[in-house]
């Protein structure tokens, strides 16, 4: 094998070990950045470089950031009462596209998971008790992944919160608008009857 093949096998391979990308998308994505102009490929290299280098997690709500606060965390015209718990970053992100939540955020960097061997104390669940002891929070809002690792998250963190002034609400679940009961699994229909709202 030539310097080059070594250079694109080696390519292929790292591209294959990232989250859903199979041998055939890592093949495809190493001969298109072989396609594209130096200065495109250099510019993907570089975002990758940077990311790793500057981006860290945030001080207040371990949200990604490239500065020690966020800057969700140093927006003064969001609501300060009103704190949403995520499992992740990338969950943040989904809930801000939707453009509703003007609140803040706290990111637990995973959920508490025993068989995976993950425990509440590798979380960020210490500093979300402390933001809640020493803030002026009225709601803190549940945005754990509808699982049973979140699920357990979501009831573990609510017990420690209840000794705290604040409602504790989690996300509506149930039936979405425009579907059909027909094809709902138990579970959905399960949390739409018990999460039933008056009309």
């Amino acid at each position: 094998m030539s310097e080059q093949n070594g250079a694109v096998a080696e390519l292929v391979d790292q591209l294959s070990r990232l989250p859903g990308i199979g041998r055939k998308s890592a093949e495809r994505l190493a001969f298109h950045l072989l396609r594209v102009s130096e200065n495109e490929a250099m510019a993907l290299s570089e975002a990758i470089r940077r990311v790793r280098q500057d981006v860290r997690y945030c001080e207040v709500c371990f949200n990604l950031s490239e500065s020690e606060t966020c800057k969700l965390c140093g927006d003064r015209s969001r609501d300060q009462t009103k704190l949403c718990i995520v499992e992740q970053p990338r969950d943040l992100m989904s809930l801000e596209q939707a453009g509703v939540f003007r609140g803040l955020y706290h990111v637990l960097l995973g959920r508490i998971a025993p068989l995976d061997g993950i425990g509440p104390d590798q979380l960020t669940i210490e500093p979300l008790v402390e933001r809640v002891r020493t803030g002026n929070f009225s709601e803190v809002i549940m945005a754990t992944n509808p699982t049973v690792e979140g699920d357990g998250t979501s009831l573990y963190i609510s017990n420690l919160l209840s000794e705290f002034p604040v409602e504790i609400t989690r996300l509506a679940r149930g039936i979405t608008a425009g579907s059909v009961l027909e094809y709902a699994n138990r579970e959905i229909i399960a949390d739409a009857l018990t999460g039933r709202q008056k009309l």
